[in-house]
């Protein structure tokens, strides 16, 4: 080998370890700048071309490797990833929609998704319009000929009610339009979206597939590949990229999201079902449960449940009181997100959240996580007697 100066030989080594090693783990592969064999080779390189690698932002074998898993989770055939759940939402939206375009969103989105379709509609021309959830195949009455893109999310965020999303997606595809669903809630295990007409299925993948309340991550999964390509134009403009370590970490939690779910599922049906015979709840917002709205919908498309629910207090008790519940729980933390293995609780004064809330009592939202039920029923009684 030359004689090189050691500033040299600190960055340019010949070494290559032997080929042949093989371990359970995908390797995780950090880049920005990736290496091109020739020029021939750059200029031929494609971003949009996930049998080459181009650059760090565009994908690496391990990011590959994610997005190659979370489509056959989901029955798709191509996804791409985005830094948050939200990240995916923006991207989705940005790229099916321009100004002067109509878009349906139910009237129980994620909040933040609401204020995107806002932010839409105050400045770049977009109509937003907010539909009841259980509109069902009535949703045609409201389709317009500039309604280019209805957003649907299974079941509604914080209030639960499911939709039917089979009768959404056959109004918009008579019309031609694409349907989007956030898919979060089922992580594609109680639920596949294209299996009940979904175009586009957005997941956060800070939820059950990391599982650890530690990574902030989305995804967007097709199956047109003309689709695929308006939105990765979107990711590649808006430089949506994820790291390594964080993919890593999300490929790691897939391989026991099933054993989790399902554990949440079956921790979360026995708390709903003690606290329905509590005579301080009202309701409980839980797609298994009769009460919640759409539970015959639930019944019939989904397979499973997981961890989020919700329960309405009777009307005799003021917010103020149930934010005492929740402060007095000493098991479940009090913060955003869900999917975690640690038990969560979140008030929540609907009136200013929905347009025709009617209810009068206050909201509490539950992530069950994967402590003994038992002594989350203890916390939740020993909290309500001091209601």
């Amino acid at each position: 080998m030359t004689k090189r100066s050691i500033e040299t030989t600190l960055t340019h080594s010949d070494y290559e370890p032997p080929a042949g090693f093989a371990a359970y783990p995908t390797a995780i592969h950090h880049a920005s700048t990736v290496l091109f064999k020739d020029v021939a080779s750059m200029r031929a390189g494609d971003w949009r071309n996930k049998t080459a690698y181009t650059y760090g932002l565009h994908g690496t074998p391990t990011t590959f490797t994610l997005e190659a898993r979370l489509a056959a989770i989901e029955g798709g055939e191509y996804c791409l990833l985005a830094p948050s759940g939200l990240a995916a939402i923006s991207m989705i939206l940005l790229a099916l929609l321009k100004a002067g375009d109509d878009v349906l969103l139910p009237d129980n989105v994620y909040n933040p998704t609401r204020e995107l379709g806002r932010w839409l509609a105050n400045d770049f021309g977009v109509s937003a319009r907010f539909y009841d959830p259980l509109v069902g195949a009535r949703i045609a009455d409201l389709i317009q000929p500039n309604t280019k893109l209805i957003w649907t999310e299974a079941p509604g965020s914080v209030s639960m009610e499911v939709p039917d999303l089979p009768a959404i997606c056959a109004a918009a595809h008579a019309r031609g339009i694409p349907v989007a669903l956030d898919n979060t809630w089922a992580a594609g295990l109680a639920l596949r979206g294209f299996d009940v007409g979904a175009d586009v299925v957005m997941q956060a993948l800070t939820k059950y597939q990391s599982g650890g309340s530690d990574v902030l991550m989305g995804a967007v999964i097709t199956r047109d590949r003309a689709l695929n390509d308006r939105i990765a134009a979107s990711h590649m403009r808006l430089g949506m990229g994820v790291g390594a370590d964080d993919v890593y970490l999300v490929l790691r939690g897939l391989e026991t999201m099933k054993l989790r779910f399902d554990a949440h599922d079956a921790a979360a049906r026995k708390v709903a079902a003690w606290l329905k015979g509590r005579p301080e709840i009202a309701k409980v917002l839980h797609p298994a449960f009769p009460d919640c709205p759409g539970h015959d919908v639930w019944q019939r498309d989904f397979t499973g449940a997981g961890g989020l629910f919700s329960v309405m207090f009777d009307a005799r008790y003021a917010s103020e009181q149930v934010d005492r519940f929740v402060d007095a729980l000493a098991l479940f933390g009090i913060g955003y997100s869900w999917g975690g293995t640690h038990s969560l609780a979140v008030p929540y004064r609907m009136q200013g959240m929905r347009r025709n809330w009617t209810d009068a009592g206050a909201l509490v939202r539950f992530n069950i996580g994967l402590e003994g039920v038992d002594d989350l029923i203890a916390d939740i009684e020993q909290a309500l007697a001091k209601l």
